[in-house]
């Protein structure tokens, strides 16, 4: 491309005595009705030159077809010059993915670390569908910087202090009659959110019943005995009380275990975990410094404050009355914890959901103001709400949709849409088992990441496991077919000679040229944090596949040149695909 804007600067200056300046030589691609592989918009050229921008297009697209060895034709339409390369030119860029290592990926390690938080749970309750798509979202990020060469490390906060906690705590301790994991043979995790739905039942009988004593909604909210009751737990518990701080221990750990064993089903890794229960004391630290150092101010009824009404925002309270330290808080206790800990790090994603985008502004400016210029490199990576067909899920009123029954149910699905298709005759029982798992997490993570994440999303699990639409094992199963033609070329004992064709079948070309624009689909969602540009984009290359499967013979190609040319671009789609759905956390069956 550099190549071209310098013969069309020259050609300015020689066809119309004028001198276009690089950034008003502007390419885009070329719409698929059209003929070409690129195209310029004429428009700013033809202003500058005060001509006519279909004349301009059709001298400018002749001197480039004459004077560019790699320019064989050209068209015009209206204001737009499409541009065709030459075979030559495809050839040569299909010699250049093969001999790279890893074609679009960036050397390991090269670029500096950038820390990725992701999942992020309360400790009341399981992991439901929101928390699919934040951990899939977080862990492809993550993959995603690390395919363009930035050190990652991906660690996650587990919120396992507050009021929340003690609600769960109160209810297991007043109406679980010393039940366990062991003893219930439920997960550690579903245990202790069976008892956060409890306390809510409890919690809006006893307001009922003060209702009815007439009571207000807000004294009867307020007054509730067992409210009461939870925010004495928590008091306690921040004052260390033996009985709380072990029964918090207990119930901690049982959803520890739970979490685990969900986090290896999803597939889904961290390196280094950090608890608020410990950050925020460091964060009230950090606030106290703040204070003292004039960057925050206190109120008379001896709540600390931050004024960012000239940043555009409003003034926000970092610590309580009491001293007691707030949500904010331990963030702002994290943060620091985690640049200290990894002093190379020049900044921290945060998946959350996009009902955080305040917070997260007042967070970065908290930090600038304490010293921490890494904070203007920080991101929120604000993402939309998952729904369902039948509505928005509560967590409290046991509504939603539990993570490893999800996963669950498409593993199933997978296996009743495969058997019924016929798809995996032929393999064995336990080599089917394995499949069902791939093609049900793929249609899962697939879904929940080819959607730009800013946007909120309806999941339709039926529609996500469907083998010909827009889905994860519609990509699996074009992957496989590619590993099915090498391994029949192996067993008939076909290899890729060095004879090199001199001409592309029309579908070669497209898969080609889609390939070879790998490294900048990469880079560019890496710069936009947005795996759903990587995951439509190995939807195209599976497609072009399919077309190019459909028109040209691979195995049975008489032609050496011709056959070796294709085995290599299976080759190269597998790989590039592969690749791809790694990013997205799906792995790939070799059969299907």
């Amino acid at each position: 491309m550099e190549s071209l804007i310098n013969h069309i600067a020259v050609a300015g200056e020689t066809l119309f005595q004028v001198k276009w300046e690089a950034k008003q030589i502007q390419f885009q691609e070329t719409r698929k009705e059209f003929e070409g592989d690129t195209t310029l918009v004429v428009f700013p050229l033809a202003k500058v030159a005060g001509k006519n921008p279909e004349e301009l297009g059709n001298a400018l697209g002749a001197y480039l077809q004459e004077n560019v060895d790699f320019v064989e034709s050209f068209n015009v339409v209206k204001g737009f010059l499409n541009i065709r390369f030459s075979d030559h030119y495809w050839l040569t860029a299909l010699e250049q993915m093969r001999s790279a290592e890893s074609w679009g990926w960036a050397t390991p390690n090269s670029k500096p670390r950038i820390m990725v938080e992701y999942s992020s749970p309360n400790t009341n309750k399981p992991l439901h569908l929101g928390h699919l798509r934040n951990n899939f979202l977080g862990y492809a990020v993550a993959e995603l910087l690390k395919a363009n060469g930035h050190t990652v490390t991906k660690v996650q906060i587990i919120n396992d202090r507050g009021i929340h906690i003690c609600k769960s705590m109160w209810a297991w301790k007043n109406l679980g009659n010393g039940e366990t994991p062991q003893s219930s043979g439920m997960k550690g995790d579903k245990l202790v959110g069976k008892y956060y739905v409890e306390f809510d039942k409890t919690y809006k009988s006893q307001i009922t019943d003060l209702m009815s004593q007439g009571k207000t909604k807000e004294e009867a909210e307020s007054h509730a005995p067992c409210m009461m009751q939870a925010q004495d737990m928590l008091r306690a518990w921040e004052a260390g009380d033996e009985g709380v701080v072990n029964l918090w221990k207990t119930m901690n750990q049982w959803v520890y275990e739970g979490f685990n064993a969900t986090y290896q089903k999803m597939g889904v890794d961290f390196d280094q975990l950090y608890f608020e229960s410990q950050t925020y004391l460091k964060g009230r630290n950090e606030v106290m410094k703040g204070l003292e150092n004039g960057v925050f101010f206190q109120k008379e009824d001896g709540s600390i404050w931050i004024d960012l009404t000239d940043e555009g925002l409003d003034q926000k309270a970092l610590l309580r009355k009491d001293g007691t330290a707030m949500y904010i808080t331990q963030d702002i206790g994290t943060a620091i914890l985690r640049f200290e800990d990894y002093p190379d790090t020049v900044s921290q994603i945060y998946t959350v959901g996009n009902e955080q985008e305040y917070h997260f502004k007042v967070l970065f400016k908290v930090l600038k103001k304490l010293g921490w210029p890494q904070s203007e490199a920080c991101h929120h990576l604000s993402y939309g709400m998952v729904e369902l067909p039948e509505g928005k899920m509560k967590s409290r009123e046991g509504t939603v949709v539990d993570a490893d029954d999800l996963m669950e149910e498409m593993y199933n699905a997978a296996k009743e849409v495969s058997e019924e298709q016929g798809k995996l005759s032929g393999l064995e029982d336990q080599e089917k088992v394995e499949v069902y798992e791939k093609i049900g997490m793929a249609a899962l993570k697939y879904f929940l990441l080819r959607v730009d994440p800013k946007k909120n999303m309806m999941f339709n699990p039926q529609e996500s496991i469907d083998f010909n639409g827009n889905t994860g094992p519609f990509i699996q199963y074009g992957y496989v077919r590619t590993q099915a033609i090498k391994r029949k070329a192996a067993e008939v004992g076909i290899v890729i000679s060095d004879k090199k064709t001199k001409t592309l079948h029309v579908s070669e070309r497209e898969l080609i040229k889609l390939l070879y624009q790998y490294p900048v689909i990469l880079q560019s969602a890496a710069a936009l944090y947005d795996p759903s540009v990587v995951a439509n984009y190995a939807y195209e290359v599976v497609r072009q596949f399919n077309a190019f499967y459909q028109n040209c013979s691979i195995l049975r190609e008489e032609d050496e040149a011709a056959r070796s040319l294709r085995l290599e671009l299976c080759a190269l789609t597998g790989d590039c695909v592969q690749r791809s759905m790694s990013i997205l956390g799906v792995q790939m069956p070799d059969r299907m």
